[in-house]
């Protein structure tokens, strides 16, 4: 038998660096995938596969998040989390790619039972389904658990070796990172989508025909936000970090901000005519800064 090869969706997260390592201590040569879109970054991914000296990937993820938060079959999460719909999509790539380039197994950090809707077991599998490949994927921190997948039961992934781990305590993770030696910010990755106060940005995306991109979705993380007619939407920066976000990400739109001193940078969104509200709220802001 020849080297067995994993690919891993890798947030970064303390879950999914466990999950690469109690492969890579069977002797199997993994890799990592990162995906990115306006929700989710890449960043904390890159920083982890580093820490684990394994190779690592990016796929940009944004074409398929649009696409599904305007229709996700499974339905949203609490917020505007497309979360089983979302996964099956990243396995799904990763299947392919095994297949392309010779594979044996896709795994991921997953916990069954750590989150209500997208992780307890009944979700699990049917991530695994509607991945398309549910005979590769493997969630090695709770493999024992769940449903014998093919890698483990043709031997090219020791079953014995996989854990039990279930339930939203971290406690049993951290005992492994410890005995692993590893270093972590802090326990989960992060995506946009669970936030309640981003969701309602988000939202007001929905409602106005035609805004609901992906330069809109990163635009709106930044500033204050109004939504100053039935049609634009105007941002506001808070701060200097505000003010730099918003103006790295600008192209077409319309900004201002003020000549004789310093103050917040604006942004709208929409109809070009609410320009006169922009800008009053732009010196608005920026004498209450002064003051």
């Amino acid at each position: 038998m020849g080297v067995v090869k994993a690919l891993g969706a890798f947030s970064g997260g303390l879950d999914s660096m466990l999950a690469a390592l109690l492969l890579k201590t069977q002797g199997i040569e993994v890799e990592l995938v990162s995906f990115a879109s306006p929700y989710f970054s890449s960043e904390k991914g890159h920083s982890g596969a580093r820490q684990l000296n394994l190779p690592w990937r990016e796929i940009d993820y944004t074409a398929e998040m649009m696409l599904l938060l305007k229709n996700p079959p499974s339905g949203f999460g609490k917020n505007l989390n497309p979360c089983i719909d979302c996964h099956a999509g990243m396995f799904r790539i990763l299947g392919d790619i095994a297949a392309a380039e010779g594979y044996d197994v896709i795994f991921s950090g997953e916990v069954a039972g750590q989150r209500p809707m997208s992780q307890n077991k009944n979700s699990l599998n049917r991530v695994a389904r509607l991945s398309g490949y549910p005979e590769l994927l493997l969630r090695p921190l709770s493999a024992k658990l769940l449903r014998i997948t093919d890698p483990e039961q043709s031997g090219l992934v020791n079953r014995d070796l996989l854990l039990d781990f279930s339930g939203r305590s971290r406690k049993p993770q951290m005992k492994l990172a410890e005995e692993y030696g590893i270093q972590y910010i802090n326990p989960a990755g992060g995506c946009l989508l669970t936030d309640p106060n981003y969701c309602g940005r988000l939202r007001t995306l929905f409602e106005i025909p035609g805004l609901l991109t992906a330069r809109n979705a990163r635009l709106i993380k930044h500033g204050r936000f109004f939504r100053i007619s039935g049609d634009t939407i105007a941002l506001v920066g808070r701060d200097e970090r505000d003010n730099e976000g918003l103006e790295s990400l600008v192209t077409d739109e319309i900004t201002f901000a003020l000549e004789e001193r310093p103050g917040p940078t604006g942004v709208l969104i929409g109809d070009p005519e609410m320009l006169p509200e922009l800008i009053r709220l732009v010196e608005q802001y920026a004498r209450a800064g002064s003051s």
